[in-house]
């Protein structure tokens, strides 16, 4: 198999997500660049986040699927986001005046940080926060536990995050169909007609009337203008299955835009 690419740098949670995978892995600094590594070949597979238990959608990676990119999901990992407070070794909390992170990893553990009179700042990833403390005392950063492995460093409080059901789904992205496995979950992306009045309610309707479960709903602007919408919706299923075909076919016939992101095994 050829290189899979993931959202770097090495240290990250994708990185850890992508490590599931295979360990024969290159990191891309952009969502975009992963993606368009597997468009033109030069990998057989990208892993990208797609969204967050706490944070919600990953904008960049919807869009991109919707309107740049021609893939399809392949599979779906979720692992649970767990931060540590990442130190030198040796290092106590006493010693520990400055914290260094991603945003996202930030506005997660904000409890912590304010209990502990922290300074935060912001760095580009949790893997380069991690790389900046080295050889600083007085500085923390905050990651998960590959950081530790990468770069010497020592974890001096494990699991500081707010809220214990922080979870992170991330896709992985080919250019190829994943085959039916019978525990398979679709994705697709449609826009309505604006001007026929209760066409999101009859779309959702359809899946109702056929007793498949969505697994979830989300709407983005079309770029098309304000009140304009995309709605990405994931359900079981696989588009091969009769009973998910009819619905597609239906959807098809009420819509003026139906992409089919996928059909892969449920995580």
């Amino acid at each position: 198999m050829s290189q899979i690419s993931f959202l770097g740098p090495k240290g990250t949670f994708t990185h850890q997500a992508a490590s599931i995978v295979s360990d024969d892995l290159i990191s891309y600094c952009t969502i975009p660049a992963v993606l368009e590594s597997v468009a033109s070949g030069e990998c057989a597979l990208g892993v990208v986040p797609i969204e967050n238990s706490i944070e919600g959608p990953v904008g960049i990676t919807l869009d991109s699927l919707a309107h740049k990119f021609d893939l399809k999901i392949y599979n779906e990992i979720i692992i649970p986001i767990n931060h540590n407070l990442i130190v030198n070794p040796g290092c106590t909390m006493e010693d520990i005046e400055e914290v260094y992170s991603h945003a996202q990893a930030l506005a997660q553990c904000q409890e912590f940080v304010s209990k502990n009179s922290i300074q935060p700042h912001y760095a580009v990833s949790t893997a380069r926060a991690a790389k900046d403390i080295i050889g600083h005392k007085n500085k923390a950063a905050i990651g998960n536990a590959k950081i530790v492995e990468l770069y010497g460093l020592e974890i001096l409080e494990s699991n500081i995050q707010d809220t214990d059901n922080n979870e992170t789904r991330f896709v992985v992205v080919s250019k190829e169909e994943h085959e039916k496995t019978g525990n398979d979950k679709t994705s697709i992306i449609f826009s309505i007609y604006e001007d026929k009045p209760g066409q999101l309610y009859h779309i959702l309707g359809i899946f109702n009337r056929y007793d498949i479960n969505l697994t979830k709903i989300e709407s983005r602007p079309s770029k098309r203008g304000l009140g304009r919408y995309l709605f990405f919706i994931d359900f079981n299923g696989h588009k091969d299955d009769e009973i998910i075909r009819n619905i597609i076919d239906e959807i098809e016939e009420n819509t003026y835009f139906l992409k089919i992101l996928g059909s892969y095994p449920e995580f």
